[in-house]
């Protein structure tokens, strides 16, 4: 399991599971030529795209940042459609640490589409339940309305079965909040219109887990955003803004998509990689 030592924390990136999506839907505009350089992808024109949250450890607290795909909630079809090669194992993750799915206290939740949100619940003999039991569930606002009320739209990603069983651990914030000195959530809209970044800080040190504002590190250049973004501008405008104070600031990019780095820090240029940590995929 990848691990980094982040002040007195330690992180960890649990099994999530796996999708691959249509490269041209994950770029965008942006001409195949020119994304393929960065990303590799499959004969089918697909991408891998892991969903493994990130765990927080501080010593005191147990904290998650998104949920992973989820287990055994997915018919064949929807396997297929979104191209899932691995279910979540996050029990089996925690297990390896000494913990429980109890043991997590606190979930950050991005935003709550499907291959982020499914994590959160599970499934016995028909009955949905909450995965993780003693923990608040923080999320937008806006967020958490438009989950409830999907348009047109976003109900293809908002599925009830994600956040019904939850909704009474559900904690929800306008702008900003601080969950603990350090770990902080910020509304940016953009990918959906109530889409969250999470900034770590430690001792001088920052992560910013800009979630689907930045799903792969192919994806710094602000302009090269989602096809399936809901508000493309937003996002367009929210990327250049956390993009350039964090390459000004030295700090690191964490990923939730990203199946080939789980951080990188580029120097003040955003042309060259200061620091990395690679990811190591999970076996069966």
């Amino acid at each position: 399991m990848d691990s980094f030592t982040f002040g007195d924390w330690t992180l960890y990136w649990l099994d999530g599971g796996i999708t691959n999506m249509d490269g041209g839907a994950m770029f965008g505009v942006v001409p195949k030529p020119l994304w393929s350089r960065k990303y590799p992808v499959n004969e089918l024109n697909q991408i891998e795209l892991v969903t493994e949250p990130l765990l927080i450890r501080t010593g005191e607290r147990n904290l998650l940042i998104d949920s992973g795909v989820g287990y055994g909630k997915l018919d064949d079809k929807k396997k297929r459609n979104y191209g899932v090669t691995r279910e979540a194992a996050l029990d089996q993750s925690l297990k390896e640490l000494g913990l429980t799915l109890e043991d997590i206290d606190t979930v950050l939740m991005t935003h709550m589409h499907f291959d982020h949100a499914g994590g959160l619940t599970g499934i016995t003999d028909g009955h949905l339940y909450s995965v993780f039991p003693n923990a608040d569930i923080y999320t937008s606002e806006i967020e958490w309305n438009e989950l409830r009320n999907p348009n047109i739209r976003s109900r293809n990603t908002y599925w009830k079965e994600n956040w019904e069983p939850v909704q009474e651990q559900v904690k929800t914030f306008e702008k900003e909040i601080e969950i603990l000195t350090g770990i902080k959530m910020i509304h940016t809209g953009g990918h959906s219109d109530g889409h969250s970044i999470v900034v770590l800080e430690q001792h001088g040190e920052t992560i910013v887990h800009m979630a689907d504002l930045m799903p792969t590190h192919a994806h710094q250049n602000p302009l090269w955003v989602l096809a399936y973004d809901d508000y493309p501008m937003t996002s367009v405008f929210a990327k250049e803004h956390w993009v350039k104070k964090g390459l000004a600031e030295g700090w690191w990019f964490s990923f939730y998509h990203d199946a080939i780095y789980r951080m990188i820090k580029w120097d003040p240029s955003g042309k060259e990689v200061a620091d990395s940590l690679k990811r190591t995929a999970f076996k069966d």
